[in-house]
């Protein structure tokens, strides 16, 4: 007859933070979070950009995830990281309170956000001067 004890409590995975993360994934974190603290007020950057200026082409969403391990602490403009689709900078937050916390901040800076959360990358996006590396245009597969 089977025992009617209680059932293992399943173990949870850690939530990625700076305590968890290999010394690769923090310098990864660091160089994200060192572009991402450059970004001007009333100005945004892509994920993709964010990356391709931390030395990582390609790594959108590296970026996206060394951004959401962030705390407080880091004292990050978070705000001005966008997504990016066609021309256009997109508020990535699903969360709609964040979104509108984001909206209100850039809006705040002078950044002009239309009704479906987007903003036009050709008037608000950074491009920084002296880097030396600006971010390089994807091909797209035909």
């Amino acid at each position: 007859m089977p025992s009617r004890g209680r059932r293992p409590t399943p173990t949870k995975t850690p939530t990625p933070t700076a305590a968890v993360l290999t010394a690769h994934g923090q310098a990864v974190r660091a160089a994200i979070h060192t572009v991402a603290r450059t970004i001007p007020r009333g100005r945004v950057a892509t994920y993709g950009q964010l990356a391709e200026l931390a030395g990582f082409p390609g790594g959108a969403r590296v970026a996206g995830a060394a951004m959401k391990t962030s705390t407080p602490a880091d004292r990050l403009p978070w705000h001005r990281v966008v997504g990016k689709r066609g021309g256009l900078g997109v508020i990535a937050i699903h969360d709609p309170i964040g979104a509108a916390v984001q909206r209100g901040l850039l809006e705040d800076e002078g950044v002009a956000v239309d009704d479906r959360g987007t903003i036009a990358l050709a008037r608000f996006g950074w491009l920084p001067t002296g880097s030396g590396r600006a971010p390089r245009a994807r091909r797209r597969a035909t």
